[in-house]
């Protein structure tokens, strides 16, 4: 049976540049222009405009908004200031992960949800079961374009763009600005561990966006090199890292996790006994790659994990993979092996980010 995949209001563009494209999340998206490699070490010294306008946007407003996130989104809502974002979880009761996302606060009662584009739907239909009749949820993707500039270059290239006054925008933090005639919003998050914005507006505006990202010196990239820069920081996948059957407090984004408040599956997840694994990081010994599903071994020969991601590190010269192990297996600096289909490789524990010298959260006065 055929599966008729979307594409993106950037397909066009894509296709000019030569893009190899492949599916993800029920889209055709870019996997590479250049090569992954080259993609990478563009982030990291200079620009690259990834194409994420397969991200879902969820827009939920209302007298009751507030009240019905915090117990939705395990991250702490109530402390942003409009105009502030933060990165949280949809778990379900029994503390596994539904999504992960990214909340931005627009106003007191009014908030944009940023969740992935294979979730889309269920998160929606989840929202829309879990808020009282007073809340709104509007599904703002079909209306919505978005791309994010990575790299040292991007605060030199955004100025020339945008009207903001991008040495005030702080990590974390977004603010709505013009671009020609254009409304957009700009946040300054980062998936890639380099300092950057995401670009939020109509698809006629973003795809003007990216030809002026290219004209000013950025690099297309796709989401080939985008794992290989989120792997290097550490950073979890939804269906690799974060599955719905694994506990929350089990993939270790604290920062995610707020300590005391109510939320759905809170109690799951602050259950000690139920924390039987810990995602951590593994350094191989060479360039070779270990995979989703490969088997891991304590130095004694019995499986103590399991990788979720691997890849070669362009930044690092060498292979790295995240991978839950079982609490007690886990202390930096243990030898383990893993065991592939047709090889074993020698890799020792670490705690990410693995690359330590991005520059997401430097002064945008270190870039202008």
């Amino acid at each position: 049976m055929t599966v008729s995949l979307r594409t993106t209001p950037l397909a066009d563009e894509h296709r000019r540049l030569g893009a190899r494209m492949g599916p993800f999340a029920g889209f055709l998206m870019p996997m590479q222009y250049a090569g992954i490699v080259a993609e990478h070490e563009a982030v990291r010294t200079r620009a690259a405009v990834f194409d994420t306008c397969h991200m879902g946007q969820l827009l939920v407003r209302g007298p009751t908004a507030l009240a019905d996130l915090e117990m939705l989104v395990t991250c702490d809502l109530a402390a942003l200031a409009p105009g502030q974002c933060r990165y949280g979880l949809l778990c379900n009761a029994d503390g596994g992960v539904l999504d992960d996302l990214v909340v931005y606060r627009l106003a007191a009662q009014e908030f944009l949800l940023v969740v992935n584009a294979a979730n889309q739907a269920a998160d929606f239909a989840w929202l829309r079961r879990h808020i009282a009749g007073s809340t709104l949820v509007e599904d703002r993707s079909p209306t919505t374009a978005k791309i994010d500039l990575q790299g040292p270059w991007a605060p030199r290239i955004a100025r020339t763009l945008v009207t903001a006054a991008l040495y005030e925008l702080r990590y974390y933090h977004f603010t709505e600005t013009r671009y020609g005639e254009h409304a957009v919003l700009l946040s300054r998050t980062g998936y890639t561990g380099e300092i950057g914005y995401e670009v939020y507006g109509p698809p006629a505006a973003i795809r003007a966006f990216w030809r002026d990202c290219l004209a000013a010196g950025a690099v297309p990239a796709g989401l080939g090199a985008r794992d290989t820069l989120r792997l290097e920081m550490g950073m979890p996948l939804y269906g690799h890292e974060l599955t719905a059957d694994r506990n929350a407090a089990e993939a270790g984004p604290v920062r995610a996790l707020a300590p005391h408040k109510p939320f759905i599956g809170a109690a799951a997840v602050r259950d000690p006994a139920r924390i039987r694994a810990r995602l951590t990081g593994l350094v191989l010994e060479d360039r070779r790659a270990a995979r989703q599903g490969d088997a891991v071994y304590a130095a004694e020969g019995r499986q103590v994990g399991t990788v979720t991601s691997g890849s070669y590190a362009p930044s690092l010269g060498r292979a790295v993979a995240l991978a839950y192990l079982e609490v007690g297996a886990d202390s930096a600096g243990a030898p383990v092996t893993i065991r592939a289909q047709r090889y074993t490789l020698a890799a020792r524990v670490t705690q990410p980010p693995f690359y330590r010298q991005g520059t997401a959260r430097r002064p945008v006065t270190d870039f202008l």
